[in-house]
């Protein structure tokens, strides 16, 4: 039997068992990475897709599913996928991140199996892996409340998923190779819409079909690489219902940005002339902006869209202002985002406020970015590896990075090397991301929820958390933007074990050392806090020909 189809059979035997004896559901997957050629800006180019699709295989699951996903490899370099904001609870060794997971090499496969415990809402997955993001291998997680659980608002006649990206029509390979011989990327050169780019010009094929008077939802994700993209709907308003996770208070919006990295569900409702009509995604913060389109049609509609896309707001002002309107539904009852048992975070003792200010430099002629002085640099063996197999000295140093960091005043000494900070298993932590360049920022953390809890201009003071900080009802996610010369805080409890990266959604800034790995033990190294190793795991650096440690017990 061959042994792509034997694997496939034992995944759904094994999927089988387990159900049988009473644990929660399991998906499972199986998903080929290959090259393709597709045209997403009208010019022929090498993308990765899963399975021959872009975007890939949605996951279209329920809160506690247990998902399985045999990922094959048929690329000719490592590969990697993370779930982002899929909390892993207990599990950094399906993160997928090169500080927890040595990458699949071409020809083989690994199979990721995860729970997503506690989870609704709208998430995606990516590659972590030399820039292959630039080019694809994304998709769609949509997690659902269980059907005992209210949800409030009334089941929408169906889901649309909406991954808006910036893109480049360079391969992977010529951007890293940019990047590795200090150059930048440069400016993308359009925007794509679930990797199609829409003209607006009414000769496009539907991408989407309502029925008039039906409510709808579409799930936005920013997928892209470096610009926050504003979207909208002609003619329609969007009422947001749900922003990574949590469900918000239902405002109405005219246009939401949606930054990198970040996800948000709304309810449109078809109650406009039948016809048909543009959903516009642009840049913005951009000196001249870059729109696509995606048509949607009213089933009884006949007349084509409007060509008048209307435009996205000016300056960032306006976009500090909607962060500021979005709020947690605290009478919602749904799966809650973890910190468990915090949804009075307000009055929680802070034990710990890490600092984190983001610089760049210039290292042996080539551009580096730093977060306090410190650029990371993935080392061979995955850090996550290193401290299992008890073999850290030889791989990375902790704590390079330094909680009370002093912005510097001139050029800034920056230090190459694995960024790993030491963390308090339980602590109820307060992080600080300072941004002193003229571009947004846009940060995600690995593992947790937490609350976003304010964005301000300036430089961040003790102070500032009496005066400016929603300590009642700050939307619990996972990403958050920074403005130029701007300041955000957020806060959570470092309860899940394991090893989580927080990083820059910019590509070029993660890649070039915008990113650092928390390290979050639990002293009794107990299975009630971390999972053991997975006895698939792939083994590479130091580590792969050594013993296999003692296992992690009750």
């Amino acid at each position: 039997m061959d042994k792509q189809i034997l694997s496939f059979v034992l995944l759904l035997l094994f999927s089988c068992l387990v159900t049988v004896h009473g644990e929660d559901p399991y998906l499972t997957f199986e998903w080929n990475v290959t090259y393709g050629t597709i045209s997403p800006l009208g010019v022929p180019q090498q993308v990765i897709l899963i399975n021959g699709q872009l975007p890939g295989p949605k996951i279209n699951c329920t809160s506690n599913n247990n998902i399985v996903v045999n990922v094959f490899n048929q690329l000719d370099e490592p590969f990697l996928i993370t779930w982002k904001g899929i909390q892993q609870r207990k599990n950094s060794w399906q993160d997928g991140t090169p500080g927890t997971n040595c990458p699949i090499p071409p020809g083989k496969n690994f199979t990721y199996h995860f729970q997503v415990k506690d989870q609704i809402g709208s998430y995606y997955y990516h590659p972590t892996t030399a820039l292959h993001r630039s080019v694809g291998g994304y998709g769609p997680i949509n997690i659902h409340s269980r059907a005992l659980i209210p949800v409030p608002f009334d089941a929408p006649a169906e889901e649309f998923n909406v991954l808006v990206s910036d893109w480049y029509t360079k391969s992977h390979k010529t951007l890293r190779g940019l990047l590795d011989t200090g150059r930048s990327l440069g400016r993308p050169e359009g925007i794509v819409i679930n990797g199609k780019s829409g003209k607006g010009d009414g000769k496009d094929e539907p991408m989407f079909s309502m029925d008039s008077q039906k409510t709808y939802r579409f799930r936005f994700c920013n997928v892209g690489m470096k610009d926050t993209i504003n979207v909208r709907i002609q003619g329609h308003t969007m009422k947001l219902v749900e922003m990574e996770g949590s469900h918000t208070v239902q405002n109405l919006y005219e246009m939401l940005d949606v930054h990198l990295g970040q996800c948000l569900s709304v309810l449109v409702t078809a109650d406009q002339d039948p016809k048909d009509y543009f959903i516009v995604a642009s840049s913005r913060f951009t000196k001249e902006p870059r729109v696509a389109t995606a048509t949607i049609r009213y089933t009884n509609g006949k007349a084509p869209a409007s060509p008048d896309l209307g435009d996205a707001p000016e300056g960032w002002e306006w976009s500090l202002n909607q962060f500021n309107s979005f709020r947690w539904n605290l009478t919602a009852s749904a799966a809650r985002p973890n910190p468990q048992g915090s949804y009075h975070y307000g009055q929680i003792n802070i034990t710990r406020t890490i600092r984190l200010v983001s610089t760049a430099g210039i290292v042996d002629g080539k551009r580096r970015y730093a977060i306090n002085g410190v650029s990371h640099v993935d080392p061979e063996t995955p850090i996550k590896l290193a401290q299992y197999y008890g073999v850290e000295d030889k791989v990375f140093k902790y704590d390079l990075l330094q909680d009370g960091y002093i912005p510097p005043t001139g050029n800034e000494k920056i230090t190459v090397a694995p960024n790993v900070v030491n963390a308090t298993y339980r602590n109820f932590v307060e992080i600080i991301l300072e941004n002193h360049e003229k571009s947004v920022q846009s940060w995600h953390l690995d593992g947790y929820n937490f609350f976003a809890v304010a964005i301000q201009p300036g430089r961040w003071k003790p102070e500032m958390r009496q005066n400016t900080y929603n300590l009642l009802d700050a939307v619990s996610r996972s990403t958050i933007q920074v403005y130029p010369n701007s300041w955000a805080a957020i806060m959570t409890t470092l309860d899940n074990a394991g090893l989580w990266n927080l990083r820059s959604n910019v590509l070029e800034k993660q890649y070039l050392g915008h990113q650092l790995y928390f390290s979050v033990l639990s002293s009794t190294r107990s299975l009630k806090d971390e999972y053991n190793m997975p006895d698939n795991d792939v083994l590479c650096g130091v580590i792969k020909d050594l013993p296999l440690p003692k296992p992690y017990s009750i």
